[in-house]
């Protein structure tokens, strides 16, 4: 029979893996815990008008890119593609956002059905970072302020700031209209995909990847030069913001973010270690989400990770390498009864703290002891018929190179022994 594969797109991480996951994660719950941003945890599946409401029917992630079915109630249901909406309508369906201002996080998988290449699968994961409730520019500069401080505490270079503003409603009908104007002028020198977003999502033709309509656009009209007066002051309140705690950052015209609900300030953190998949965090303000979702009029701010391009910046910055932390103790043991009495002192040596492991093979001292070594444990726990007989275990220093260098234990010592021999060589 043909052994199964995942699905394209649809990763396994591995255990050799996984460490580079947890210290980014372990990272990231730091910083929100010193931030004290609280963390929420939203289903996987949802109502698909969740997100068609929330990030644009026009947009790619909607029009293209969603997997999405009708369950047997005959409910059209969405694995979710993003976090940000599936947070609003917890924090509205919770009632948190009667409850003042909200500083929440999240974690964990999305689904796109996109062409799957490095740092980008169709099964991904992102940590989120959502402000609802606040409305001052400082906000902005908070958040965005989290978010590279974690990444440099990563130890990742090559970290680049761009920073726009979308402005307001009203700012961008205006600038929709000249910008509209300005590509049918040039629609035969777009790329199809940009000739097909005149009508549909106009701004989205600025981030185009096509380098021919990239070189177009250089003479097109700026959303920056559509901003009133009050959107020109707010974009600089946070420019101020972020130069007051030496952050760095370059004012990219051409930002737009790929969602809808999209509006002020909008910002990625770009990396030049990634290749044409420069970006690891994007976000920015969506003011009226929560209203648009069924809420009251919320201001709000915030921003993704994308794990899986930070876990190749973690490894290309010389990160940790993927691999566990070795136990504290291998456990051997040998006979019938010795066996049966290592799955207790096992047991009871890890409500005590420690990490053991415990060779469960029952093979010959010999091949036990290769996979003590081998398991990078300083300390290995021998067992046999005669020392449970006596009620002892023998304790052996893996490092010191002296099989002879063994002590006689009784159970209960272990623990203290280790933590002796830690504190003094520590």
């Amino acid at each position: 029979m043909k052994p199964l594969q995942s699905l394209r797109g649809m990763v396994d991480l591995l255990p050799g893996q996984t460490p580079f996951w947890q210290r980014i994660e372990a990272t990231a719950r730091d910083h929100f815990r010193r931030a004290a941003v609280e963390e929420i945890r939203t289903p996987l599946l949802e109502a698909t008008e969740l997100f068609a409401r929330g990030i644009g029917e026009a947009t790619d992630v909607v029009g293209k890119e969603m997997y999405s079915f009708d369950d047997r109630g005959a409910r059209s249901c969405t694995l979710r593609p993003e976090g940000t909406a599936s947070v609003v309508r917890a924090a509205i369906q919770h009632g948190l956002v009667a409850q003042g201002p909200q500083r929440l996080w999240y974690g964990g998988p999305m689904f796109r059905y996109e062409r799957p290449q490095a740092g980008r699968q169709r099964q991904f994961h992102q940590i989120g970072l959502e402000f609802l409730g606040h409305a001052d520019p400082r906000s902005d500069v908070e958040a965005i302020a989290i978010a590279w401080d974690l990444l440099m505490d990563l130890g990742l270079g090559g970290l680049r700031l761009e920073l726009n503003s979308l402005g307001s409603p009203d700012d961008r009908l205006r600038y929709r209209a000249e910008l509209v104007a300005w590509l049918e002028a040039h629609r035969e020198r777009l790329d199809p995909d940009s000739q097909q977003r005149i009508a549909t999502n106009p701004l989205r033709v600025l981030d185009s990847k096509n380098p021919d309509t990239q070189e177009l656009l250089a003479g097109a009209p700026t959303l920056a030069d559509a901003l009133d007066g009050a959107s020109h002051e707010r974009f600089l309140r946070v420019r101020q913001g972020l130069e007051a705690l030496a952050i760095p950052f370059e004012l990219n015209p051409r930002l737009v973010r790929g969602l809808d609900y999209y509006g002020h300030t909008a910002f990625e953190i770009t990396s030049s270690q990634l290749g044409a998949q420069a970006t690891v965090c994007g976000g920015g303000r969506y003011d009226g989400l929560v209203e648009q979702l069924g809420g009251p009029p919320t201001p709000a701010v915030g921003w993704a990770l994308g794990m899986e391009r930070l876990v190749l910046l973690v490894q290309a910055s010389g990160g940790e390498q993927g691999s566990a932390p070795p136990p504290d103790l291998y456990l051997v043991s040998r006979g019938e009864t010795a066996e049966a009495q290592a799955l207790a002192l096992a047991r009871g040596w890890r409500r005590q703290g420690l990490a053991v492991e415990l060779d469960l093979s029952g093979a010959a001292y010999g091949k036990q002891f290769k996979r003590a070594d081998r398991s990078g444990a300083r300390w290995a726990a021998v067992l046999g018929e005669a020392e449970t007989s006596e009620g002892v275990v023998i304790l052996r220093d893996l490092r010191s190179g002296d099989a002879a260098a063994e002590q006689r234990l009784a159970p209960g010592a272990v623990a203290d022994v280790l933590g002796a021999a830690d504190r003094l060589n520590g």
